[in-house]
């Protein structure tokens, strides 16, 4: 059973979503203004489903807010459609995101990849291009500090660095690191690619390359 908050404005949305996720011997939480999102409840929760449009505080705001106190999955909940509006989600620290209105068996398979993929558990570390990866913890340190890479962006990340000179396509990232294989989205791991080489080039670290018109690889030692 995981804990999961629902943070939409919609009063039916919530109940549909608490109804759906509830059948799945999960506990569900519903709040209907972000601002009420605090601290102990971004503790509680395994994961978050975020509405976008939201009065008073947005989606991305609210986010950009919790993103340093919820050690779990972010998914946004979306009726924007634009990709920019998408990857703003993933950029401010979003995990995923479901463009409304979606189906319920999706959002479901959605939140259970995710919440598989926390459960999981290796027990090993590795290292690869001077980046300690902490297995166990899910973290990747750089002379002993972790940085603050994303649920969903670590999984990306471990997954090439478990595959040095292995050219993965956008598709087989996203099925690989959630392990849904409904609607794997592209746009989503660009993205992501993007902030993991942001963050590992602060550390001085630049292991991942382009394969144009193929995907992306870890660098071979």
């Amino acid at each position: 059973m995981a804990h999961i908050l629902v943070v939409d404005d919609d009063g039916d949305l919530c109940v549909l979503l608490k109804t759906a996720l509830e059948r799945d011997g999960h506990q569900v939480s519903a709040c209907r203004d972000g601002r009420r999102v605090d601290e102990a409840a971004c503790r509680w929760a395994d994961c978050i489903l975020l509405d976008v449009m939201m009065p008073g505080e947005d989606g991305f705001a609210l986010c950009r807010r919790i993103r340093d106190l919820a050690d779990c999955p972010i998914l946004f909940l979306t009726a924007k459609t634009q990709e920019a509006d998408v990857l703003t989600g993933l950029g401010v620290g979003g995990d995923d995101y479901l463009k409304k209105p979606f189906r319920i068996a999706e959002l479901r398979a959605r939140v259970a990849a995710h919440l598989r993929r926390q459960q999981r558990a290796p027990h090993s570390l590795l290292r690869r291009g001077g980046l300690d990866f902490d297995l166990r913890q899910r973290a990747v340190l750089w002379q002993g500090q972790p940085l603050r890479l994303t649920k969903s962006e670590y999984a990306i990340c471990e997954h090439l660095a478990m595959h040095p000179g292995q050219t993965f396509s956008k598709e087989q990232l996203y099925e690989a690191a959630f392990g849904f294989d409904g609607t794997a989205d592209a746009a989503a791991v660009t993205e992501h690619i993007k902030n993991i080489r942001a963050k590992l080039r602060a550390a001085q670290a630049d292991p991942i390359e382009t394969v144009w018109g193929v995907g992306y690889k870890w660098k071979s030692e």
